[in-house]
């Protein structure tokens, strides 16, 4: 107890000193708390996505490459309408290598009078979807009926609450688990559900008519699961040649795109983390090697008093360790203060699938950036407790009289 007042109050006899090094080991705690929670909620968007997806090549029509890029078709569960003839599906089947093939449909609402929110409406047959189907089973344990949706956890409403799209009204059958992608803001109706609201968007003048002699029956893109041990580019090449007015691509080079995306954020993020560090060390080093001229008189006079080398080494370590600690909480807690509000800020500006941690992971990163900044505190203290531990008391007190 004696030992820890002393620690006290030679912390608080130097106010600029001990908020310098509260301020430099928060500063540390924040980029390695930060940067951990990022790189890691990319990760988990990234594997998240991957495990969603369940499909090899999806099928589109040709002109949807200019309206909207494919990998957001995959993060952001496409922005917009594009639409082909329904026979592309049994095209599609007939093809050699294909063992699975499930349509969508996509409709986009708008935030006005028809519309509870502006969302992306997703059609999609639960008979042979193997994409949507199997995600949200996890959250309805029946099947879904006409006029019900299944909406993704970011759009405001709430399971049993009515929906309206279109001015047509939906019931709420269930809200998705947090993907970390746009599809999260997505709404997913069966097959009757969506060409009812097709013919409601007719009736307000937005019409999804394609030139095919077949206005009633379109579907927007088709999902591809390629039989077992056969290669999915020859099979995008016999869908792109068998499938007329359309265009196959490989999830794989999507996914190979995000992926790459990813590794530049994070080793970003690592540059950055690593300048910081770099930078805060200097500045520690510093801020010590003035603590040997400034403490020597005090510590002299310890010295004298009978306080051991080993007994004054471990006060100045100490003194540093309970800076760092409460340097690196206040750090930890400012950190998550900055980052989880405004994750969906952090998706949209980076452009790439986000899907925070669990709980139990974040107080693992918490714990993790507090016990390395109390560390990187005490190893740079080490060399001046050293130092000052080493200082002739007769000598010292000589010098400054």
């Amino acid at each position: 107890m004696k030992h820890f007042s002393l620690m006290i109050r030679n912390l608080s006899r130097r106010p600029g000193r001990t908020t310098s090094l509260i301020l430099l080991t928060a500063f540390l705690a924040i980029s390695v708390f930060c940067g951990t929670i990022v790189v890691s909620s990319l990760r988990r968007g990234l594997s998240s996505m991957e495990n969603r997806l369940g499909a090899d090549i999806i099928v589109v029509p040709a002109e949807a490459e200019s309206k909207v890029s494919m990998k957001n078709l995959l993060l952001q569960g496409t922005i917009g309408t594009f639409y082909m003839d329904a026979s592309a599906l049994e095209k599609v089947r007939e093809t050699e290598g294909v063992e699975k093939a499930s349509a969508q449909i996509f409709l986009s609402s708008m935030k006005a009078d028809c519309c509870s929110v502006k969302v992306q409406v997703i059609g999609f047959d639960p008979e042979n979807d193997f994409v949507v189907q199997p995600w949200i089973a996890e959250s309805l344990n029946h099947p879904l009926g006409d006029m019900e949706v299944v909406v993704g956890c970011r759009v405001e409403t709430d399971v049993g609450n009515s929906f309206r799209i279109y001015d047509k009204s939906c019931r709420v059958a269930a809200k998705l688990a947090s993907t970390g992608t746009g599809l999260d803001t997505a709404v997913y109706c069966n097959m009757n559900t969506i060409h009812v609201l097709l013919q409601a968007a007719e009736e307000k003048e937005i019409s999804h008519k394609i030139d095919s002699g077949n206005d009633s029956e379109v579907v927007s893109a088709v999902y591809v699961k390629v039989l077992p041990e056969t290669d999915p580019a020859l099979v995008n090449n016999r869908l792109n040649g068998h499938v007329r007015k359309a265009t196959a691509i490989r999830t794989a080079g999507m996914m190979t795109e995000v992926a790459d995306s990813l590794s530049g954020v994070s080793r970003t993020i690592a540059v950055l983390i690593c300048a910081v560090w770099i930078l805060a060390l200097i500045i520690l080093f510093i801020v010590f090697s003035m603590m040997v001229n400034e403490r020597r008189r005090e510590l002299a006079v310890y010295r004298l008093l009978g306080m051991s080398r080993k007994m004054m080494s471990g006060m100045i370590l100490k003194e540093t360790a309970l800076c760092s600690f409460t340097g690196a909480l206040c750090g930890t807690a400012l950190g998550a203060i900055l980052v989880f509000p405004f994750t969906a800020l952090i998706e949209t500006s980076l452009k790439l699938p986000y899907l925070t941690p669990d709980p139990g992971s974040i107080v693992f990163y918490a714990c993790f950036a507090i016990a390395v900044t109390i560390l990187v505190g005490c190893a740079a203290a080490a060399r001046t407790a050293f130092r000052l531990s080493r200082v002739d008391p007769g000598t010292t007190l000589r010098e400054g009289a």
